[in-house]
């Protein structure tokens, strides 16, 4: 007599059991959810005005040498720097930006080209914590002997407080707009079934205004408008709908 083999018995795992059983729980990717799945995107943003400033001021020398033209240029940058220190900008608000030497050249068609001398740069970004002297300030560094300057490049010193206000804002846009959609579709909100943050400006200033000295007014100082900056954090939520 043969013998009796026992009958393959099959094995269904309940949810529960797939939730106790790691190796498993790891293959599925997301739980069904009963009902209607909308995803919405929101930007949220709040206005600050700056409260600093980065400028970059420096020295352009040219000269026949290059021991010449650095010669020069570590001149008059001594004194841009002498200049900085007297105004009273901290030497934590100030840091080399650019030390360059480069050959001058002049070129004559079917000729190669010719070194006629050499240009010496150093420059510096300054921060300003006090905007509304920025503008003196680089009176002050022109008259020492810069000649290049370029900037200003306006900043939130400390920007998380309001990036919060700009979630909260993104939020409150998004549910918005997902009781519009579900109006619209003779649904109702149920609740927020995921919140993922995108991007995050901390942002994108309306253009500075930076006034230069002019010829009728030579007593005027150099000013520097502040403006606004907006703040933003984009958002994507997902809703279940009913």
């Amino acid at each position: 007599m043969r013998p009796i083999l026992p009958l393959a018995v099959p094995v269904f795992l309940t949810p529960m059991l797939l939730a106790m059983t790691p190796a498993t729980a790891q293959t599925i990717e997301s739980v069904p959810v009963a009902g209607t799945i909308l995803d919405v995107s929101a930007t949220g943003r709040v206005s600050r005005v700056p409260d600093v400033a980065t400028i970059r001021a420096g020295v352009v020398a040219q000269a026949p040498t290059a021991a010449a033209a650095v010669a020069d240029q570590a001149g008059r940058m001594a004194r841009v720097m002498e200049a900085l220190k007297k105004a009273g900008v901290a030497p934590r608000d100030i840091a080399t930006a650019q030390v360059e030497l480069s050959p001058q050249y002049r070129y004559v068609e079917n000729q190669p080209p010719v070194v006629t001398g050499y240009q010496a740069t150093n420059s510096v970004a300054i921060r300003f914590r006090a905007i509304a002297r920025a503008g003196r300030i680089l009176d002050a560094l022109v008259a020492a002997g810069a000649n290049q300057i370029d900037g200003p490049d306006l900043t939130v010193d400390q920007p998380d407080a309001a990036l919060d206000e700009a979630r909260v804002d993104a939020v409150a846009k998004a549910r918005a707009r997902a009781e519009l959609y579900a109006k619209a579709a003779g649904l109702h909100v149920r609740r927020i079934v995921s919140i993922g943050e995108g991007s995050v400006d901390a942002g994108s200033p309306r253009p500075p205004i930076m006034y230069a000295r002019v010829a009728a007014a030579p007593q005027a100082d150099t000013q520097i408008a502040a403006g606004e900056k907006d703040l933003s954090v984009t958002i994507s939520v997902r809703f279940l709908l009913d």
